[in-house]
């Protein structure tokens, strides 16, 4: 199956469009207990000014909140589409443990690649027999070298590293204490050998070649128009002003006056 689709184009603006092929997305209810409403601040502040530029409409949505892993057991209902994500998540119909409301639940977990309807998912962090399967979660030691993982995080806190379609981290090595990752990025980090993770690269991993063709697709995401510097007011950008076309006469800066290309914005000291 194609992971990408071309459209006719209708107009000249569309001619390069490529756009995701969501044939295995599943189209349902989301679950009320498991989403809520975020406000569209539009990029303002508490104070109403604007600190996040080009941004402001698009389509009314909610997010859909993931499980922290606290299950046992279940089964893939349905991969679906998350619009506040990249990657794709998967319907997991669970047995309640915990609660004596129900016997059963619903929650959403991130949908790694190959994860399908009806696989059958658990958590191995307390067990003899490990079932290394795609969509299992495990503790760093219990997996083997050369692996690729995803949602890393520490005992009992939210997964924070590698949850971007199609990221994972390979494990390189191991003594001791710690584990040795290599992060999507190329970097290499040290993880406690307790750290949880789940087996698998995270699904969607063709987002990122996704050309939306029009300004119309990218208004319907919440993105707004860009303003080049050049065609501002002195008033408004260091590149502002002049008479006619005029080119900035300088080096390309931010609003701010500080350098935009090839300058080191990074401070990882």
């Amino acid at each position: 199956m194609e992971l990408l689709k071309k459209p006719l184009p209708t107009t000249p603006s569309q001619r390069n469009q490529l756009l995701l092929n969501r044939v295995g997305i599943k189209k349902t209810k989301i679950l009320k207990d498991k989403s809520c409403f975020i406000k569209n601040t539009a990029g303002r502040n508490n104070k109403g000014r604007i600190t996040s530029f080009n941004r402001g409409g698009g389509h009314k949505k909610r997010y859909r909140i993931l499980s922290p892993y606290s299950f046992l057991s279940g089964i893939v209902e349905s991969i679906e589409y998350d619009p506040y994500r990249s990657a794709n998540i998967a319907r997991i119909f669970a047995e309640n443990n915990q609660t004596k409301s129900s016997n059963f639940l619903h929650f959403y977990i991130l949908a790694p690649e190959g994860l399908g309807k009806g696989h059958f998912i658990n958590s191995q962090l307390e067990k003899d027999f490990f079932n290394y399967k795609v969509g299992n979660r495990f503790h760093l030691k219990d997996l083997p070298l050369g692996v690729f993982v995803h949602n890393i995080c520490f005992p009992h806190e939210k997964g924070g590293i590698a949850r971007s379609a199609g990221c994972g981290a390979q494990i390189v090595a191991k003594d001791k204490n710690n584990c040795r990752l290599r992060l999507n990025s190329g970097q290499y980090c040290l993880f406690p050998l307790k750290t949880e993770a789940t087996l698998g690269l995270v699904s969607n991993s063709s987002s990122k070649l996704v050309n939306l063709g029009k300004a119309g697709r990218s208004r319907w995401l919440n993105k707004r128009p860009s303003v080049r510097g050049v065609a501002m007011n002195p008033i408004d950008h260091p590149h502002g002003g002049g008479e006619g076309k005029s080119s900035g006469g300088r080096p390309s800066v931010t609003p701010w006056g500080k350098v935009a290309k090839g300058h080191s914005t990074r401070k990882n000291k």
